[in-house]
């Protein structure tokens, strides 16, 4: 009888650890950081880490730019938001943790860092509103690029970001021959920072463009390549490729429209504009000018939701 009580104990036991999520071999969860668990009846438990796949500037799936967007409670190390970012290989995931009254927003893409992500940001107030985290109709980010703003529209979500007012510049020479593009081909170029603006002659030289990854790749920068559109109905459309920067080419891209959009602005005198992004995926976004602001309008869709295992959670 005394045994029969003793694997009944032990079965019991057995079956609290995986209720628990607590790993009854090597207590692995219990020695885990404490800020990523909570106690429950005297056990740590591990909070759930969120993370969602959302497609940007589109209102279909598998269009626009997926972005990975990870909901946390607290800001973990950077190595740890990295290496998530290279564990989803996108083009960038976006790590929100709230602060008072607003959201830390940070961008990843696998392999760095970056200070500017529009379809990111787009995906991470989508997520916010779709699971009910945040129920205003004006979400602001704190981010590397200042405070960002995303609102709640009846057609889509508008981001107010920074304008970056194009520079010009000369043919640069290795660019061009890193794009394999010819020089007779390009009509104006223009810069700011490290974000470089390629206009070629018409849309079907952009949707022609075929780079040298591997040159691309040693070019320090990005380079968006661009042409007044064929089609009624948008203003223009563009490539983007940030090799350098991990991403041979991303299917639609919010920062690169805060150089395109000012750029283009003056082209065609106009303040409101129609942007088609002619990558494989496409996408759309609606710009306004503003002064010393783009707004960018768009759309998202979920493609799917999960939650990180305790394994992988952040180390202390």
């Amino acid at each position: 009888m005394q045994v029969v009580l003793l694997l009944l104990a032990l079965i019991a036991l057995a079956a609290a650890s995986a209720v628990w999520g607590v790993d009854s071999r090597d207590d692995a969860a219990s020695s885990r950081p404490r800020r990523w668990f909570i106690e429950l009846d005297g056990r740590p438990v591990p909070m759930s880490i969120d993370i969602h796949v959302v497609d940007a500037f589109t209102d279909r799936p598998f269009r626009g730019n997926p972005a990975a967007v990870c909901v946390l409670r607290v800001e973990p190390q950077v190595r740890w938001m990295q290496q998530v970012a290279a564990e989803m290989n996108l083009s960038e995931t976006a790590f929100l943790v709230p602060t008072v009254g607003r959201f830390r927003l940070r961008w990843f893409t696998p392999k760095q860092e970056v200070d500017l992500c529009g379809h990111a940001t787009l995906a991470s107030a989508h997520v916010l509103w779709e699971t009910g985290r945040c129920s205003d109709s004006t979400i602001h980010f704190e981010t590397a690029s200042g405070v960002l703003t995303a609102g709640r529209r009846a057609d889509g979500i508008a981001l107010m970001f920074p304008l970056l007012q194009p520079e010009p510049e000369s043919s640069p020479t290795a660019l061009l021959a890193a794009l394999d593009l010819d020089e007779g081909l390009v009509v104006d170029c223009a810069r700011n920072g490290s974000r470089h603006l390629v206009r070629v002659a018409s849309e079907s030289e952009v949707r022609r463009v075929a780079p040298d990854f591997g040159k691309l790749r040693a070019y320090p920068g990005s380079v968006a390549v661009t042409a007044a559109s064929a089609e009624a109905g948008t203003d223009f459309v563009s490539r983007y490729f940030a090799a350098s920067a991990g991403i041979d080419e991303d299917p639609v891209t919010g920062s690169i429209h805060c150089l395109l959009a000012p750029y283009w602005g003056a082209v065609l005198g106009t303040r409101r504009l129609r942007a088609v992004q002619a990558s494989a995926r496409s996408g759309r976004l609606e710009l306004t000018v503003h002064d010393g602001q783009v707004e960018l309008q768009g759309k998202a869709v979920t493609v799917f939701g999960a939650q990180l295992t305790s394994e992988a959670a952040p180390p202390p």
